[in-house]
């Protein structure tokens, strides 16, 4: 079932008079106009201001904030605050009307986007952007899925959405709308900045506690996932806090011989109120990539997801909380986006004047990675010195040059720099390069805001796990009618680990510092003190091998390759080397695999009358 919020800012009838296919209406007031679709009664709040006020503020989604919250926030926003309102607990959108102009936002992070569209049908804003194209009538953006493939640390969504001619509101940022005027996108002013690490800690702390802890409170039946790493034990043993949950542990023939399982064992046995189960995929006949024969059948999702590269593994995992009647499955996803900091903290440290204490984490980054530590040092200086602007240009340049070589690879040193190609841009022909180059280059007028690549690193994989967990939890509520939720991901928690700068939430020899300050006392000091991470590679190799045929055909059919932006015969050549067993871009390749399959399914997904219905005579009387 389609899942959705969508909006008009003018209870004015568009030319073509449409409504959203069973749409609720969630407010119908002179100037703005808003449905939701597939959310449940509770998750559409309204809170109008008291007395004659004109205000009203409504979440859809799951905001976690109280009656007494939302009317202080309510009372803000009438003040101009608009920070209050945008930063209520959880992770929702928030339309805030104040009688003369409406906001409109998602969350800070991205799991609840926010997309606009201005056509012959009017203006319309939704948390999706297939439902937008579909109104269009509007076409994937191919240089928007080659860029995903093909860049690392360049934001190309910023304000451009996967769909030809529909915009998207950066995360952090909200669509204002006034009658007669044209619609303004602009930031949400930014909360305090952390000036000493202990307040901090304590933000965090506090953050994280409200978002598990009003999660388990609000639902009877609550499950967890519980891989045995901190992120996953923090979410479970704060759930249980509340009351007692089903906690589900996955492994497999490979995953077995690493320690998640006894670490996750270990928190079930010794945290009360936690019932575990464990799920092995050897006994469950599943591996990674299976379940793809029929791209018809899969389910339909905004964005291309890389669950779907997993979808049997979910099965398998998510069954026994679907089979317990779960209300909220609750994950730690996230946990690595704001708990951690990206490779390129060091350059925000020298930047920060701390030189010595940088150059020493160069030294480290080059033993992990294996390279000579003057490689290390010599990207970090250059990074540190080149405005991000020159960067993005600079790579602009490459990305169109020609011949562009086959043979390149990225270096592991890249991860210092500002913005690189990825392994997939070998498989680009001149006219994908030149798409993608065109798209950095456009983005050069707008990167003079960012001043630290580690800051610009977390935000960008922030917002990319944001997508992917949306994408997660649609799949699961159209194939297990389970409902996951991310406490990390919420703008409260996101907020306050990011507000702290990069290089103080890592410490060369501690994993996860920030955790280890914020959580104790909560988590048993032995896993805060853990120090192992298990990969999941050898898992991927197990499952691209036993799924070969399947794989080679979806990338023989590429649509990108039809378009004339990409050269199957090099991807090709690398899954069979992934297939193998040899080494490959395994992050690519399943992104290039998602991507085919998400462009299969447009065909049909895009349908409109999949996402709209005429309107009654009138233009939408049904919603007054």
């Amino acid at each position: 079932m389609n899942r959705f919020v969508v909006g008009m800012p003018t209870a004015e009838p568009t030319r073509e008079a449409v409504l959203p296919r069973n749409g609720t209406p969630l407010l119908a007031l002179p100037r703005t106009r808003v449905w939701t679709v597939g959310h449940d009664a509770q998750e559409a709040v309204v809170t109008a201001a008291p007395g004659e006020g004109e205000g009203r503020l409504a979440t859809a989604g799951r905001c976690l904030a109280t009656a007494a919250e939302r009317q202080a926030a309510l009372a803000a926003g009438g003040r101009g605050d608009l920070g209050a309102v945008l930063r209520l607990p959880g992770s929702h959108l928030t339309v805030l009307n104040t009688g003369h102009e409406t906001w409109v936002a998602g969350d800070g992070s991205g799991v609840v986007p926010l997309y606009w569209m201005e056509d012959t049908n009017g203006l319309w804003w939704a948390t999706a952007a297939m439902p937008l194209a579909a109104l269009a009538g509007a076409a994937p953006d191919m240089s928007w899925l080659l860029a995903d493939l093909a860049l690392t640390g360049v934001d190309f969504r910023l304000r451009s959405a996967h769909f030809e001619r529909v915009h998207r509101v950066p995360p952090g940022s909200a669509l204002v709308l006034r009658e007669h005027a044209a619609p303004r996108v602009v930031p949400v002013p930014a909360g305090l900045p952390v000036r000493l690490l202990p307040e901090g800690v304590a933000r965090v702390r506090e953050a994280l506690m409200a978002a598990v802890g009003r999660r388990a409170q609000l639902y009877e039946r609550v499950t967890c996932d519980l891989s045995g790493g901190v992120d996953s034990s923090a979410v479970t043993c704060l759930a249980v806090r509340e009351r007692p949950v089903l906690a589900v542990t996955y492994t497999d023939a490979r995953m077995a011989q690493d320690d998640d399982v006894l670490y996750a064992r270990r928190v079930a046995a010794e945290v009360r109120g936690i019932t575990h189960k464990v799920i092995d995929g050897r006994h469950a006949g599943v591996a990674h990539f299976g379940g793809l024969e029929e791209p018809g059948t899969l389910p339909v999702t905004d964005l291309p997801s890389m669950s779907l590269g997993l979808l049997s593994v979910l099965a398998a995992r998510l069954a026994p909380a679907a089979a317990h009647g779960s209300a909220a499955h609750l994950t730690g996803r996230g946990g690595d986006n704001v708990l951690a900091a990206a490779s390129s903290h060091r350059v925000d440290q020298f930047l920060a004047g701390y030189r010595v204490q940088a150059l020493r984490r160069g030294s480290d980054f080059a033993r992990a990675v294996r390279i000579a530590p003057w490689r290390a040092w010599e990207q970090l200086a250059s990074t540190a010195a080149t405005p991000y602007p020159r960067a993005l240009a600079c790579l602009a340049d490459r990305m169109s040059a020609a011949p562009f070589p086959y043979a390149w690879r990225p270096s592991p040193q890249d991860a210092l720099a500002w913005c690189s190609a990825t392994a997939a841009a070998r498989w680009l022909t001149k006219a994908g390069r030149q798409a993608v180059a065109e798209l950095v280059a456009a983005r050069v007028p707008d990167a003079g805001a960012y001043r630290a690549p580690g800051a610009l690193h977390d935000r960008l994989d922030l917002e990319w796990m944001a997508a992917e967990h949306a994408t997660f939890d649609t799949i699961a509520r159209q194939r297990w009618g389970l409902a996951v939720h991310a406490p990390f991901l919420d703008t409260a928690v996101a907020d306050a680990c990011l507000a702290i700068p990069s290089y103080r939430r890592a410490r060369p020899g501690v994993y996860k510092p920030l955790a280890r300050a914020a959580l104790s006392g909560l988590l048993p000091g032995w896993l805060l003190r853990r120090q192992t991470k298990t990969l999941f590679t050898t898992s991927v190799f197990d499952g691209l091998a036993a799924n070969a045929p399947v794989l080679g055909g979806i990338v023989a059919r590429s649509q990108l390759a039809q378009a004339g932006l990409l050269d199957p015969r090099h991807a090709a050549a690398d899954l069979e080397a992934a297939i193998t067993g040899a080494p490959a871009p395994l992050g690519n390749l399943h992104a290039l695999l998602v991507a085919e399959l998400w462009l299969a399914r447009l065909a049909t997904a895009t349908s409109r009358a999949a996402w709209w219905q005429p309107a009654l005579r009138g233009g939408g009387a049904a919603c007054a």
